[in-house]
């Protein structure tokens, strides 16, 4: 009876962990710290990440030693950013150059981390919405999978839109399995929007009446 008891006390306490392990959000850093994550594919001897702003490159990261030329234009993971990231690598004595996501996406090849994951979901459109963390910049994991909330950017036209999704991606073999639209998170609106709700909520001017014709008094 006793053994029965501790038994189910383990297995209680087994369940409880790895329920809260798969619940436990995490919220992503900063972009440059999710880059540093990066874990590149085996093929690559070196490489080092530069961040580019206002036309003077900082290394962020260094691993080995890379005789590189600076670029003058590279990929972002936040839309309308002025600045941008390009990594130089060395792959089998050759100098090669990552400036867009799709390239980005074959350098680290395999996911080895959530990090990863988000970035690679990148040439997808989506985002790690640095300013609204809660609803799309975080995520959690269990065994099999990451189940990240990024934000996507759904509409440039008046108004200017965001959504957020529950993006879940198998560790395995870094599919994704599903996606949950969780809704717009974000709408804004300019002046010359003809929807603009504000401009909508103005009550229009009654038409002023026309004049009636006068009437001509009767004789007696």
């Amino acid at each position: 009876m006793i053994k029965a008891a501790t038994r189910f006390t383990i297995l209680t306490f087994l369940l409880l962990g790895v329920l809260g392990f798969s619940q436990e959000k995490k919220k992503f850093s900063s972009i440059p710290n999710i880059l540093q994550q990066i874990n590149p594919s085996n093929r690559v001897d070196s490489w080092i990440l530069v961040y580019n702003s206002y036309g003077k490159g900082e290394e962020i990261k260094i691993s080995g030693k890379v005789d590189y030329t600076p670029q003058f234009s590279g990929f972002n993971l936040f839309p309308n950013e002025d600045s941008f990231y390009y990594i130089a690598y060395s792959e089998g004595g050759k100098v090669n150059y990552v400036t867009d996501v799709e390239g980005l996406k074959k350098f680290i090849d395999r996911i080895d981390n959530a990090q990863e994951a988000a970035v690679m979901l990148a040439a997808e459109g989506y985002m790690v919405d640095e300013e609204f963390k809660d609803l799309a910049g975080n995520y959690h994991e269990d065994k099999s999978n990451y189940y990240l909330d990024l934000g996507k950017l759904t509409s440039k036209e008046c108004p200017y839109q965001k959504t957020h999704y529950t993006v879940t991606v198998n560790k395995s073999t870094g599919a994704v399995s599903n996606v949950k639209d969780n809704g717009t998170y974000i709408e804004l609106y300019n002046k010359k929007c003809a929807n603009n709700p504000r401009l909508l909520k103005i009550e229009k001017k009654e038409e002023p009446k026309k004049d009636e014709p006068r009437k001509t008094p009767k004789r007696k």
